[in-house]
């Protein structure tokens, strides 16, 4: 059972919904209740469910429409799970072809209540985390290395992370600040729930709002990123590229811990830890009027700086053990061996790039060298080639490195050719389908692969 989990019941007999509620509180969930499909919309507007039981005989509107309606504009909450006393295997059909995860009869058994909705919690998790890694390339977790400052970097994280306040995390880039912000969501009670990143600088200008915050009209609710973190934790990288207002919006959103999505009338209630990066200084910048001081002394509660790699030699040879170790569990590629000498030229190397061309270079070596033992002219060429690794292409900042396998580079072209020509269409999929040639389905699918959402257009990478 996932604790504090919410669920909304949707039946008309008070009796039914009164008996739910008394049995799934006493498992520990939190339980809305409505009485019919109008109560059903608003209790899902004030807050995202994380199962739904749906009764479908109801006065108003009949479960199955509504479920319809749901799928329809945007898709379904959660996993819906149908009630009913009377149905017909027409109705069953039609109920599993729009989305609906299981059935109960009435008269209802208790086990099978409270089986049913368990294994419907689960499913909701898993799709979620499933979802949430489709947004992002698979990244390594741990804060690796023995040197002082990172054993002085870990102990503040484990003490930190178990408490419920915001962090800034501040470094150079490609330090690896969003390591450290999961190491602090893994040490946190909100570990079981999700870890959502919003890259600010990522956010087309035009579309940050409504993909910080959501949107809500009347053709249905699109829930934003810190909405999609309620209960987890949300990343929120180089905050100082948010423009004012909505540094601003953020800071009422962290202070009053409610939410008004763009185009909502009334705010809901957000159970969000937010972590936020910076590769500025932000006090600086807010004695410059340049960033919010209301946002800023919100998420600077904590302050966590992580050193770049050039001020901790003493870690290059862990690092190099465990990206060689990660990238041949993950990539199926043969395992190669640092020899002291290797190790020893890398540990004198100034690393402009940080962790971030460390793991670039521990990869190309991977894939390029044949040999068991990395040798030091190998090493020596990747560095000196390292400012040419990569080729704009187009007229964004969308880099092809050409060190890639080919699947790879190819995916990563066609991410960026596709964020141009969607930013270029105005964040509209039927105009980007007639640009680049391709049938609305297929297209549809081809940016579910590559992790770009529609709804929430980016700038190229």
């Amino acid at each position: 059972m996932a604790p504090g989990a919410r669920v909304l019941v949707v039946d008309d007999e008070p009796g039914i919904r009164e008996t739910m509620k008394d049995i799934l509180e006493d498992e520990g969930y939190v339980v809305d209740l409505a009485e019919s499909a109008a109560a059903a919309r608003e209790a899902r507007r004030r807050q995202r469910p994380d199962v739904v039981l749906l009764d479908i005989w109801m006065p108003d509107l009949d479960g199955v429409s509504l479920l319809r309606e749901w799928n329809e504009r945007g898709g379904l909450p959660c996993p819906v799970i149908m009630i009913s006393g009377h149905g017909t295997v027409e109705t069953a059909v039609e109920a599993t072809r729009l989305g609906a995860w299981d059935f109960i009869e009435k008269p209802i058994a208790l086990a099978k209540l409270l089986l049913v909705v368990s294994h419907a919690l689960e499913a909701g998790r898993l799709q979620r985390e499933n979802e949430g890694l489709r947004r992002q390339l698979p990244a390594p977790t741990e804060l690796v290395g023995s040197s002082r400052a990172m054993q002085a970097l870990r102990a503040q994280v484990d003490k930190i992370g178990v408490h419920d306040t915001g962090v800034l995390v501040q470094g150079e880039s490609g330090t690896g600040k969003e390591t450290l912000a999961r190491a602090l969501h893994e040490r946190s009670a909100r570990r079981d729930r999700l870890f959502v990143i919003a890259a600010a600088a990522a956010l087309a200008r035009e579309y940050a709002a409504s993909a910080l915050f959501g949107t809500e009209d009347a053709g249905g609710i699109q829930q934003g990123l810190i909405e999609q973190a309620n209960g987890g934790t949300l990343f929120l990288d180089e905050v100082a590229d948010l423009d004012p207002e909505l540094q601003l919006r953020l800071a009422h959103v962290i202070e009053r811990r409610t939410l008004t999505r763009c185009g909502g009338r009334e705010p809901i209630a957000i159970d969000v830890r937010v972590i936020a990066a910076t590769t500025h200084d932000l006090q600086t910048l807010v004695g410059a009027g340049r960033f919010r001081d209301e946002l800023y002394y919100q998420i600077k509660v904590v302050p966590l700086t992580v050193p770049p790699l050039r001020e901790r030699g003493d870690d290059i040879p862990e690092l190099l053990r465990y990206y060689a170790d990660y990238f041949t569990n993950r990539d199926t590629l043969a395992y190669r061996h640092f020899p002291v000498a290797v190790q020893n030229r890398l540990r004198h190397y100034a690393w402009p790039g940080n962790l971030r061309e460390l793991r670039n270079l521990v990869q190309r070596l991977l894939v390029l060298g044949s040999a068991d033992e990395v040798g030091l002219d190998e090493v020596e060429a990747a560095l000196s080639s390292a400012p040419a690794a990569a080729l704009l292409v187009g007229t964004g900042n969308a880099a092809i490195d050409f060190h890639l396998p080919l699947r790879e580079a190819r995916e990563q072209f066609e991410r960026a050719y596709l964020l141009h020509q969607l930013n270029e269409a105005g964040g509209s999929v039927g105009r980007l389908a007639k640009a680049v040639g391709m049938e609305r389905t297929h297209l549809y699918r081809k940016l579910k692969d590559l992790g770009i959402d529609p709804r929430t257009p980016v700038r190229e990478d």
